[in-house]
C-alpha cells in the first residue's frame, strides 16, 4: 500500500476495517488515522457484525477471503440489519468477480488487492458522502411528509368545523321545541289533576331521563360551537369548574377503557374569572387528553382548582410514564411529539401554552420518570364588565319565560302548580 499525500480529513470520518490480515490492517489504519479519519479493527465477519452493533455510523472496508463468515456473507448480513452502512469490499486480483458480486448486492464498490491507499482513502470519502447525502434526503422526505400531515390534519379540522357549525346549529332548533315540549310536560304533571294519573311517577322518572338527554345534547353542540368559535376570543364570566367538568365528559371513554381513575382536588373552588371560555375548554382538553395518552393500563389523574387572591390556579397530574429530562425543555415545542402518529400532531401543547400565554396566564410542568407528570396553569381574575350569551342560553331563557308566563296564566285563574 502507498501513500502519495497527508492532506488531512475534517470531515468526521468513521471507518471499520475488517480484514484478517493484521499487518494490512494495522498500517492502513494508521495511515488512515493520520487523515483524520477515526479507524475501528476487526479480523473476522462475526467481530465486524459485533461492532456494527454498538454503532453503525461507519464506512466499513470489508476482505472478501476471510475464515467463517467471509466478505459476501459478511456483506448479506450488513444489508440486512444495517442496510444505511456502506461497505468497500477489498478483492485479490483472481477474485474480482466477488467485487462485481459484492456489488450487486449492495456494496459501494470494491478494490483489489494490493491497493492504493489515494485509491482507498477516496473510496471511503466517496462512501461516506453518499451515507450523508442519503440521510439528509431521507431527513428532508421525513420533514415534508410531516409538513404535509399537518396540512391535511388543518385542512380536516377546517372541514370538521364548518360541518360541526351547520350540525350544531341544525340540532338546536329541534333540540329548543324538545326542552320546551318537556318544560310543558313537567308543567302539566304538576297540576293537582294529574295528581290520579296511573304511574304518574314512572312518568316523571321518564320526563327525567328525557331532560338528561336533551342536556347532554345541549352540552356537545355547545363545545361543538365552542371549538368553532376558539380562534375569536370571546370573553365573558367563565366558571373553570364547569369547563374541567364538560372536559372530562369529552375524555371519559378513553379513560374508563384505560381503567383511569379522575380525582377532583377543588376545595369548593368555582374558579370564576373573565376570560374566554372556549379556548380555556381547549387548554383543558389538551392538557386532559395528554395525561390519558401518557398512561398506558390503570392509573389516576388529579385535577385540581384553587383560588389565589387576585389569579387562579389549576393543575393537571397524571401518574403516566413521565417526561424523560432530555425532552423537558422540547415539550412545547411545535410538531415534538414522543407519540406515534395516529395518537397526537405534536401541535396539542405548543397551541395549549400559546392560548394561556394570550389570555394572561402562565403554564408549567414537573415530572420524574416513573412517577408521572403535572401540568399547572395560573390565569388571572378580571372583573366582569359584562357577558355574552350563547344561543343555548337564549333558548333556555325563553323556555323558562314561557313556562313562568303559564304560571302567571295559572295564578290568574285561581290554580295552583304545586305537586
Amino acid at each position: 500500500m502507498t501513500d502519495s499525500g497527508q492532506k488531512q480529513d475534517k470531515e468526521g470520518i468513521r471507518a471499520l476495517l475488517v480484514d484478517d490480515e493484521v499487518d494490512f490492517r494495522s498500517t492502513a489504519a494508521k495511515r488512515l488515522n493520520r487523515r483524520g479519519i477515526e479507524v475501528a479493527q476487526a479480523g473476522t465477519g462475526e467481530e465486524c457484525i459485533g461492532l456494527l452493533e454498538s454503532g453503525s455510523d461507519r464506512v466499513v472496508v470489508l476482505d472478501v477471503k476471510m475464515p467463517g463468515m467471509d466478505g459476501i456473507e459478511t456483506l448479506g448480513v450488513i444489508r440486512e440489519r444495517f442496510p444505511e452502512t456502506e461497505v468497500i469490499l477489498l478483492t485479490g486480483h483472481a477474485s474480482a468477480r466477488d467485487g462485481v458480486e459484492g456489488i450487486k448486492k449492495g456494496a459501494f464498490d470494491y478494490l483489489t488487492k494490493p491497493i492504493e491507499f489515494d485509491h482507498l482513502l477516496e473510496k471511503i470519502r466517496q462512501a461516506h458522502d453518499r451515507r450523508r447525502r442519503i440521510k439528509e434526503k431521507k431527513r428532508e422526505q421525513e420533514f415534508r411528509a410531516k409538513m404535509e400531515q399537518q396540512m391535511i390534519a388543518t385542512e380536516r379540522l377546517a372541514a370538521l368545523g364548518t360541518l360541526s357549525t351547520g350540525v350544531a346549529h341544525e340540532i338546536n332548533n329541534p333540540l329548543a321545541m324538545m326542552r320546551e315540549s318537556a318544560g310543558f310536560m313537567r308543567l302539566v304533571l304538576g297540576k293537582e289533576e294529574m295528581a290520579a294519573v296511573p304511574r304518574k311517577s314512572d312518568l316523571e322518572r321518564g320526563l327525567d331521563k328525557i331532560e338528561k338527554g336533551i342536556e347532554r345534547i345541549r352540552r356537545i353542540t355547545h363545545l361543538l360551537l365552542g371549538f368553532v368559535r376558539q380562534q375569536d376570543q370571546r370573553f365573558s364570566e367563565t366558571r373553570l369548574k364547569d369547563l374541567i367538568e364538560e372536559s372530562l365528559e369529552l375524555v371519559g371513554r378513553e379513560a374508563k377503557d384505560k381503567e383511569i381513575t379522575f380525582v377532583r382536588e377543588m376545595a369548593g373552588a368555582d374558579g370564576i374569572i373573565y376570560s374566554d371560555p372556549y379556548q380555556i375548554r381547549q387548554v383543558f382538553i389538551n392538557l386532559l387528553t395528554n395525561a390519558v395518552h401518557a398512561i398506558s393500563r390503570k392509573g389516576t389523574i388529579t385535577i385540581g382548582l384553587h383560588d389565589k387572591g387576585e389569579q387562579v390556579e389549576f393543575f393537571i397530574a397524571d401518574t403516566g410514564d413521565g417526561i424523560p429530562r432530555e425532552n423537558m425543555s422540547k415539550i412545547f415545542e411545535p410538531f415534538f411529539s414522543t407519540k406515534s402518529p395516529d395518537k397526537g400532531t405534536g401541535l396539542g401543547l405548543y397551541v395549549t401554552r400559546g392560548i394561556v400565554n394570550k389570555l394572561g396566564g402562565d403554564i408549567s410542568l414537573e415530572s420524574k420518570v416513573g412517577r408521572g407528570t403535572t401540568f399547572r396553569v395560573i390565569l388571572p381574575k378580571c372583573q366582569p364588565g359584562g357577558s355574552e350569551c350563547t344561543e343555548d342560553e337564549d333558548v333556555c331563557r325563553d323556555i323558562l319565560q314561557k313556562i313562568k308566563e303559564m304560571k302567571n296564566d295559572d295564578s290568574d285563574t285561581g290554580q295552583s302548580s304545586d305537586r
